[in-house]
């Protein structure tokens, strides 16, 4: 009888495989996003000194304040924008786009779109 992986544990294989293909610098730090069921969350990470530039979620009060729903893609346009912002007054502009293992459409495709017309490139 044959078993069948888990969603969640074929998402970690394919991010541990994404993971070592790439990783954030000083100059051009890595945006990781989640997603659970409920929320979205992404942040700007420095892998280099393991540090966390930047941060946002849809569990902060003033991004949930704008949301009808924290789960939808219009919540990840929102996140998307909103991590935008903070990293330009934190002066980042270039980044490495990790989507985590999940696959690129919907509310991930949503969130990288609006972060780049809010000025990442990436």
């Amino acid at each position: 009888m044959v078993s069948k992986k888990s969603r969640s544990e074929i998402r970690r294989k394919k991010h541990m495989k994404l993971r070592n293909r790439f990783s954030g610098t000083a100059e051009r730090p890595r945006l990781a996003v989640f997603r659970s069921n409920n929320h979205m969350y992404a942040q700007i990470i420095d892998d280099t000194v393991g540090n966390t530039l930047v941060a946002a979620s849809t569990l902060q009060k003033d991004v949930k304040a704008e949301l009808e729903k924290t789960n939808n893609v219009e919540a990840a346009a929102c996140l998307g924008k909103v991590i935008a912002e903070k990293a330009k007054e934190k002066g980042i502009t270039e980044v490495v786009f990790d989507r985590g293992g999940f696959i690129y459409q919907g509310k991930i495709k949503a969130l990288a779109d609006a972060a780049r017309e809010a000025g990442l490139n990436f």
